[in-house]
């Protein structure tokens, strides 16, 4: 089978202050350390990048511009993947994802699933909130047997991704989408390690584990 990914790097930042995903982490951008680990897996790599990007592409084999949404700018690195039988979907955020959990979810396609998430058990209690006159009051208290929070890569058979996405749909993530085909889903072990870059503290945090790696 072939791989395809798609490194989605074209939010705005908002809550960062900045194009987070093209500040420096070492010696390489956020995005060329998630180009570079989705490459241990693909032979095609998308990078989707806002309006106005005048970078050299990340290390990235293509670099497409994206929408107004992730959803949109999902679809527009689909564009580009039409030779992949399994197409992976990275966010740019999360620049310390290691080869081993791309493999990971690339394995699972090639296992027979339709589609694969990093996952990880809730460690927290989990309470449902309702508010009332501007207070969170709770509801009640959520099992957290079977919930798990998760992460990308997400890894998915391209024509199951690409049917998942023809109703020009948004979600928070495109397992959300593939999901609702009825499509089935495996969720593979997340990595603690495995921080989205959101706010300018995430970056520090960031910083430090990538150097303890080196």
């Amino acid at each position: 089978m072939t791989v395809a990914a798609v490194v989605v790097a074209g939010g705005q930042g908002s809550r960062f202050g900045g194009l987070k995903q093209f500040v420096l982490l070492g010696d390489d951008s956020v995005a060329a350390h998630s180009v570079r680990h989705a490459r241990s897996v693909a032979t095609n790599v998308i990078l989707v990048v806002p309006a106005g990007y005048a970078g050299s592409g990340e290390g990235a084999d293509v670099v497409a511009v994206g929408g107004a949404t992730r959803a949109e700018s999902v679809r527009a690195g689909l564009a580009y993947c039409a030779d992949a039988d399994v197409v992976v979907v990275h966010d740019a955020a999360r620049p310390l994802a290691t080869p081993g959990l791309f493999h990971s979810v690339v394995q699972a396609i090639l296992d027979g699933a339709d589609g694969a998430v990093p996952g990880l058990a809730i460690t927290d209690t989990v309470k449902r909130i309702t508010t009332e006159d501007g207070t969170m009051v709770v509801r009640h208290t959520e099992s957290r047997d079977e919930l798990v929070t998760v992460q990308t890569p997400q890894a998915f058979r391209r024509e199951v991704l690409v049917r998942a996405h023809a109703e020009r749909a948004n979600a928070t993530d495109d397992a959300a989408l593939v999901e609702a085909l009825g499509a089935r889903v495996v969720v593979v072990p997340g990595e603690r390690g495995n921080i989205k870059i959101t706010h300018r503290d995430d970056l520090g945090v960031a910083a430090s584990t990538h150097g303890a790696g080196q």
